[in-house]
């Protein structure tokens, strides 16, 4: 249970606990890209994702990464003069490039001032043996965590979004990052077209029989200039109400393995950029909302967890 009596291990208690200060990720864009978009495996990105590779409030590619970890930490430093870093790569998938280009981004990071570790967004087929054995070598060296978009164990979901990798080859790297001690996050999606309630909880017992250290929960959001958006204008297909998805993220937490970390529990689009569901836009009292809701319902994390 979270030290501020919060119903769910939160990432805030976390790095608390860990480095006994206040811990910021510092969203950053390496300008990396896909193979999901470049034609390894597909041309046209996942159907959610805009232009930016999921990386809304991550550094202009144009600006070189200490620009870009400077303009963020400086807001940061006035407020919290002691905290700590971890530099967030966040757009894209961040391991997709050669081990000698990976190693100059990230070791520029490594080596601003106060910097503790690294958080880095990637795709499991993203990964590759060097890749690997570098962020193993890595792990050594700073506190790693390797976040990897899952979304839904369904395949039929996982076609209709256009994921373009298999379940067997995301549960591989996560045994791989495993065996060299990697933390490893991984990314859901409620809501997704089609799915029901008992769907996304399935997504969750599988998650509970892998070594992972965290999570992070995410509501469809339909943004502008994707084929999403194409496919929702065309078909309105059903989106989750809040309360649908403040309820099903309760029962979600209510099966949660109790060690992992709950990195983050509803996803903030641009208010620009959205399309749907307007209220997404609410971010902070949604939170309230869900701790309100876990306290009614006298839910916490791991209560139903099943081993």
């Amino acid at each position: 249970m979270s030290n501020n009596q919060k119903k769910y291990n939160s990432l805030n208690d976390f790095y608390r606990q860990k480095f006994q200060k206040k811990v910021f990720k510092v969203n950053l864009n390496g300008n990396f890209t896909c193979p999901n978009r470049d034609g390894t495996v597909g041309t046209n990105g996942c159907i959610y994702c805009s232009d930016l590779g999921s990386g809304e409030f991550a550094g202009h590619k144009n600006d070189d990464l200490v620009t870009q970890f400077n303009k963020v930490k400086e807001n940061l430093h006035r407020k919290w003069p002691e905290g700590l870093y971890i530099g967030y790569f966040q757009a894209n998938s961040n391991t997709y490039a050669p081990v000698a280009e990976l190693k100059e981004k990230y070791e520029t990071i490594l080596k601003q001032k106060n910097v503790v570790g690294l958080a880095i967004a990637t795709r499991s087929d993203a990964i590759n043996t060097e890749v690997l054995n570098y962020l193993g070598d890595l792990n050594k060296k700073t506190f790693l965590t390797i976040e990897l978009g899952l979304q839904t164990i369904h395949p039929a979901t996982n076609i209709l979004i256009n994921r373009c990798h298999t379940l067997a080859n995301f549960e591989n790297i996560v045994h791989q990052l495993h065996k060299k001690d990697i933390n490893i996050v991984v990314h859901v999606i409620n809501g997704l077209p089609y799915e029901t309630k008992e769907m996304m909880l399935n997504t969750i017992e599988y998650l509970n029989t892998l070594p992972i250290t965290g999570i992070k929960f995410h509501m469809l959001s339909v943004l502008k200039n994707t084929k999403l958006a194409t496919i929702y204008q065309k078909e309105k297909f059903k989106l989750l109400s809040e309360k649908e998805y403040l309820n099903i993220l309760c029962q979600q937490i209510n099966i949660l393995r109790p060690d992992i970390v709950v990195h983050r529990l509803v996803n903030d689009p641009k208010k620009d950029d959205l399309i749907a569901p307007k209220w997404l836009l609410k971010k902070f009292e949604i939170l309230n909302k869900i701790d309100n809701l876990l306290e009614e319902k006298k839910i916490y994390q791991g209560k139903n967890y099943c081993q």
